[in-house]
């Protein structure tokens, strides 16, 4: 074989192996291969309007649990997320949706004054924990309340990640926090954003 054939072979054979699926974008986030599908689910967000699995169809939605009495993961997370879609948004258009799972002392306008801090465009919803929990659970996260009925001033455990769930309405992805000794445990906002990117233009295309 010549040596012009030779270099026709081999251009040939890079080009069959360019055409061929592309790999799952390398990411630190936990990446499911097959998307998890949402189970139905009726929530309220902060006008108090109902917000079911429709509501997750056709944008990318990226949901973080916490409740407004929240000293410092809650905002603090909401402000890196305020500032990763605003980042993206000339690109993607991300929808946000805080999840309180402190039903009880956060009504619909508690919520609404809350997230306005942030984003207006932002959702906050809630419901009864018979309905939140199972909805929690399916989006990978976990909460606790520790309320002895006694008081106001009960403390809430919840996941620090951030659930992103794709325009079919299904969990794409989660986003882990850093956890480092004595400090908040919160998402790395340019790691996100970099990884946000790279999971949206490889699923979108």
């Amino acid at each position: 074989m010549s040596q012009f054939k030779l270099l026709i072979v081999i251009s040939l054979i890079f080009m069959v192996l360019g055409c061929g699926p592309k790999s799952p974008p390398q990411t630190n986030a936990l990446l499911y291969q097959e998307a998890k599908i949402v189970k139905p689910f009726v929530l309220q967000d902060q006008n108090g309007q109902q917000v079911t699995n429709q509501n997750l169809k056709g944008n990318w939605t990226l949901l973080f649990l916490g409740y407004t009495s929240c000293p410092d993961i809650c905002p603090m997370t909401l402000a890196k997320l305020t500032q990763i879609t605003k980042e993206l948004s000339p690109n993607f258009a991300i929808n946000v949706w805080f999840v309180s799972v402190d039903p009880k002392r956060d009504n619909a306008e508690k919520r609404k004054l809350y997230i306005d801090y942030f984003n207006p465009d932002f959702t906050a919803v809630s419901a009864e924990h018979k309905y939140l929990f199972p909805f929690v659970r399916n989006l990978g996260l976990v909460y606790a309340i520790h309320d002895d009925g006694e008081s106001e001033n009960y403390t809430v455990d919840h996941s620090a990640s951030v659930t992103l769930v794709d325009p079919n309405g299904a969990v794409r992805a989660i986003f882990k926090p850093e956890f480092a000794k004595g400090k908040v445990p919160l998402i790395n906002q340019s790691e996100m954003t970099q990884d946000l990117t790279s999971i949206i233009d490889y699923y979108s295309n």
